[in-house]
């Protein structure tokens, strides 16, 4: 569980780069906030598009060798965009690092619930706590570098990587021991697609707000007159709550049920994103960590239920709620670009004295 927890925070520091990268990105290219939205939908779209096919794949063949892969195409693909002389170059190699993330999902979740055992939701919260992390490390590994070394700085960002790559290459072997020889606990029970489709539902629902903060926290921060490294900071504290809220989650999960813990974390978001953005300050600043814990929490869980919905396919099952459901959120997130360079004001002072919420 270490190794594929390793190569979840790999893939995801990778992808967990791109937002702090994009207000560096926007003062070289001059692109407009439009601009910068169309990168994350390009990550979130080519990282989510084509994992229902990995998935598919993985469990018809088996797919092992994606595990070092995926991360190894992630970390290039990021590092390589960073330094880029165009923007177009820029969104190509984008969209190769998110076909690295989309490779090592599906694998990634499978092995996770075969090592898992009994206590499923609590083992898939340890899985889901490595991308949590790496995640909320892209951003801050990525804004000193580049603030040190200007955007080739960025380069630097394949090395740990990499090495996780080394890492899960070398132990192919082990992990293949994982795979069980008849079909995994529970796989006997029927497949639930309606079921499936209304989770993925809500799934979707609660990551067009998670998109829309991921990609925006730093510009909108930055338009209030912050520093760049300011709204780093702040996104990089959502993302550390919501890692330990994944920890949380998980086993009261297992306790006290799936449904419970994802309804009530689901009511809680909408009120504590309106607190962040209408007030702002310290209790924005709270009641954004909170998003995390709510949101980020409950992402093994689901996970856990969609594999639960589909036992007889759970790698297509792990592929559809990590990445169809992103993209109809990625979608979503490019809307919020719009607004905010319909909303904000004009002038640096005019920010400083009377900034426009944007809901």
């Amino acid at each position: 569980m270490a190794a594929l927890s390793a190569g979840h925070c790999a893939t995801d520091f990778a992808n967990g780069a791109l937002p702090a990268l994009l207000p560096f990105l926007k003062d070289r290219f001059g692109l407009s906030y439009t601009l910068a939205a169309a990168l994350m939908l390009a990550s979130a779209t080519s990282s989510s598009l084509i994992q229902p096919l990995f998935g598919a794949w993985s469990d018809r063949r088996g797919a092992l060798w994606l595990l070092p892969t995926g991360v190894a195409i992630a970390g290039i693909g990021i590092a390589l965009a960073a330094a880029s002389p165009s923007y177009w170059l820029v969104l190509l190699l984008v969209v190769v690092s998110g076909v690295g993330v989309a490779a090592y999902h599906p694998e990634g979740s499978k092995f996770a619930a075969y090592a898992s055992g009994r206590r499923r939701a609590s083992g898939m919260s340890l899985f889901s706590i490595g991308g949590n992390v790496g995640y909320a490390l892209g951003p801050t590994t990525t804004t000193p570098l580049v603030l040190a070394f200007g955007l080739t700085g960025g380069l630097l960002l394949a090395v740990p990587v990499l090495a996780v790559a080394g890492v899960l290459l070398a132990l192919m072997p082990y992990l293949a021991s994982f795979v069980p020889e008849s079909r995994p606990a529970g796989a006997s029970g029927e497949d639930r697609p309606g079921a499936l489709t209304l989770l993925l539902g809500v799934i979707a629902f609660r990551s067009v707000a998670w998109f829309g903060l991921i990609t925006f926290v730093p510009l909108w921060e930055v338009s209030l007159g912050h520093s760049k490294a300011y709204g780093s900071h702040l996104l990089s504290l959502m993302l550390l709550a919501g890692g330990l809220g994944t920890l949380a989650a998980g086993p009261i999960a297992d306790r006290i049920g799936r449904r419970p813990v994802l309804v009530v974390s689901m009511l809680a978001v909408c009120p504590l994103t309106l607190v962040y953005i209408v007030v702002g300050g310290l209790p924005g600043a709270v009641a954004l960590a909170l998003v995390g814990v709510c949101v980020i929490g409950t992402f093994g869980v689901t996970m856990v239920m969609s594999q639960e919905y589909l036992p007889r396919r759970i790698g297509m099952a792990s592929g559809l709620s990590i990445g169809r459901t992103a993209m109809y959120a990625a979608a979503a997130a490019a809307v919020p670009g719009f607004v905010l360079a319909t909303l904000l004001p004009s002038t640096r002072a005019r920010r400083q004295l009377a900034p426009e919420p944007v809901v």
